[in-house]
């Protein structure tokens, strides 16, 4: 069997050098912050299978003037980063188009199709049982116009994987989430959601299987390249391994490796903020979205997450915990039991400005593998994302041709 690097260790990286491990592959995984909690880390703990949605279309494009307003609402930019984020941004801007959504949509959809059956798959790997339960999402609305763009989008999901939705009232909704006290005029419900016990737990067991079956490296690896039969991998202490095949799939990090092997990538990062609370006392039935604040509150095991919304900086720009404290004084309009305190988190989600992941081959040198981009959707795709590079491993062909990174070039 091959020797594999994998760069990365958060739930993209993990999951495939998991997957790789149970194939019967010599496994070295490098991570720059092995005890670190990255994006996968303080997600929203959702297995959104329905979301296929792309980031920009016209419609959402219409909102964003009037949310960047609001240094505090559903999306901000860090201006003094702006020049280093323009090329994405514009790149942003002409994604969002009709044709284009339905390309999203129908590439995500085929991700989707799998992607539960992949969790499930992946955890017979490595013991992890009982992770997931199907609890449903529940979206509520300000106006009926946040309600019929909800109704559309979950349509469309309909139409392309037969997952059911309804409109409810606010009263219907109440019902199934009682702490829902606040005004709202009206939800929309998707019963096809699964929520994950929680990501921290579920990324530390997958990187423990990996300790005990493999090795999991403390290292910033800043070059892959050819050496010979071989593929290099340098680190940025210097120290050199070699291996015949090396997988990319290091969240934002992955961008400076790529370019270094002569490509070109737009990857950015929508940074996302969330307080997770361990001692109210009461929790949520299902996850909840605040639609037209762009954040999520999700019942995880151990306690209560308020999180989401989108910043758009540089990774090294410090963090702005204000946005937590918003999104908790916004939940308190719907949810006025939400008290202060719980423990804050800024996490970096690497994205690309067309929607889509990166999954795929270097054009030039077919033993360097990409897994990443994967924006809100690392813990929903990551199973998927796993399966299919061990295909490419294998030197099989799965269907990846929408997740190319030829599109950049």
């Amino acid at each position: 069997m091959p020797r594999i690097a994998v760069v990365g260790a958060g739930i993209i990286g993990a999951s495939i050098a998991v997957q790789l491990i149970g194939d019967g592959h010599e496994v070295v995984v490098y991570e720059r912050e092995p005890e670190g909690r990255p994006a996968s880390a303080g997600n929203a703990s959702l297995v959104a299978l329905p979301e296929i949605a792309p980031l920009a279309s016209p419609g959402v494009l219409k909102a964003v003037p009037g949310w960047l307003l609001d240094p505090l609402g559903p999306l901000t930019i860090r201006w003094p980063d702006l020049p280093a984020l323009t090329p994405w941004l514009l790149a942003l801007l002409a994604s969002a188009t009709p044709s284009h959504g339905a390309k999203v949509r129908a590439a995500l959809a085929g991700l989707m199709r799998t992607a539960l059956e992949d969790h499930f798959r992946l955890g017979r790997i490595d013991g992890l049982d009982g992770h997931l339960r199907q609890t449903g999402y529940l979206s509520v609305h300000d106006s009926e116009a946040s309600i019929a763009a909800a109704l559309h989008d979950a349509e469309l999901a309909k139409q392309a994987l037969a997952f059911p939705y309804e409109r409810l009232s606010a009263e219907a909704a109440r019902k199934l989430v009682p702490q829902l006290e606040g005004r709202f005029a009206g939800a929309v419900h998707q019963p096809v959601y699964w929520t994950a016990s929680n990501p921290l737990t579920i990324l530390r067991h997958h990187q423990s299987f990996i300790r005990e079956r493999a090795r999991l490296a403390p290292a910033e690896i800043i070059h892959v390249g050819p050496a010979g039969d071989r593929i290099s991998v340098l680190h940025v202490s210097g120290e050199v391994e070699f291996f015949d095949q090396v997988v990319i799939a290091a969240g934002v990090w992955s961008r400076d490796i790529v370019r270094r092997t002569g490509l070109k990538l737009l990857l950015e990062t929508e940074r996302g903020y969330n307080t997770t609370f361990t001692d109210l006392g009461w929790n949520i039935a299902m996850p909840v979205g605040f639609a037209d604040h762009g954040f999520i509150a999700s019942p995880l095991v151990d306690g209560l997450r308020v999180g989401g919304a989108v910043e758009l900086a540089r990774p090294t720009t410090p963090a702005n915990y204000d946005r937590a404290k918003a999104m908790r004084a916004k939940m308190r309009r719907y949810v006025p039991s939400l008290p202060e305190g719980g423990n804050q988190w800024m996490g970096r989600r690497p994205s690309t400005p067309d929607s889509l992941p990166v999954i795929s081959r270097h054009p030039a040198d077919q033993r360097v593998l990409f897994a990443f981009g994967h924006g809100h959707l690392g813990l929903t795709l990551s199973a998927v994302t796993a399966r299919l590079i061990a295909e490419l491993v294998a030197g099989g062909s799965p269907d990846v041709a929408a997740f190319d990174i030829r599109r950049f070039q």
